[in-house]
């Protein structure tokens, strides 16, 4: 596989969803991160009924970007759905999850392009504990149960992911455009994950940085979202398969 060295190479091919929740400490330094990147052909912003100014950010920057396209749901239905609505909306010929709290580096998206970019792969997940890139030190029981998820989703779908639960996944448009989603919340990462392995596509993983936050800081997913996460797998592995 011939290596891309920086965004700088690739020409703009990515479709960047972003569903937004109560972001506004980070949102418009998440969109800037974003729109940034050279590989970047448009942002979809999608406002899931935000209450403390994201919304007002977003529609300023929308009004002043023409690659940032902001949807807004009146209601807050959860990140699910509102990646059901960017993902519908993306035009690129690839689509990537970029949460809006900056504990992912948009400047790392070449390294998740590579292998679509080769030609070897259909969908890339953009692991934390892959590699060497920079981690920040965090919650040991969050990093044993993101692990454990991890392993029983592996389980149900026969891969061998090392992080299931990644925000970082980049799929082939025509791809993700094709399932159909139902979970409205974070029961959206191993419901997509069983979904695409049973499609049977060329699915790689490639090492990603990770500047989490505490929750004191806004981190939002909690244990109650680790045990329906549990239910996910059960569901769509074994009792749903459509």
């Amino acid at each position: 596989m011939n290596e891309i060295r920086s965004n700088a190479d690739i020409e703009p091919c990515l479709s960047v969803v972003m569903p937004v929740y109560n972001e506004a400490a980070t949102i418009e330094q998440a969109v800037a991160a974003v729109l940034a990147q050279r590989p970047v052909q448009e942002l979809i912003a999608v406002d899931d009924g935000s209450r403390d100014g994201s919304r007002v950010v977003l529609e300023r920057l929308a009004q002043a970007t023409p690659r940032l396209r902001l949807f807004l749901q009146e209601a807050n239905q959860g990140k699910g759905a509102a990646l059901r609505l960017g993902f519908a909306q993306a035009t690129a010929p690839y689509v990537i999850v970029q949460d809006a709290d900056l504990e992912y580096d948009p400047a790392e998206y070449h390294l998740l392009l590579s292998p679509l970019l080769a030609g070897r792969a259909d969908v890339v997940f953009g692991s934390r504990f892959k590699g060497a890139n920079a981690q920040r030190v965090l919650y040991f029981w969050h990093s044993v149960g993101n692990k454990f998820l991890t392993f029983l989703s592996n389980m149900a779908t026969d891969l061998n992911l090392t992080d299931m639960e990644t925000c970082y996944k980049v799929f082939r448009r025509e791809i993700i455009q094709r399932l159909r989603l139902e979970e409205n919340r974070f029961g959206f990462e191993p419901e997509v994950t069983a979904k695409v392995a049973r499609l049977g596509v060329r699915i790689y993983e490639v090492a990603v940085s990770y500047y989490g936050r505490t929750y004191a800081e806004g981190k939002k997913i909690g244990w109650r979202d680790g045990i329906h996460a549990i239910g996910c797998i059960i569901k769509y592995n074994l009792l749903k398969r459509s």
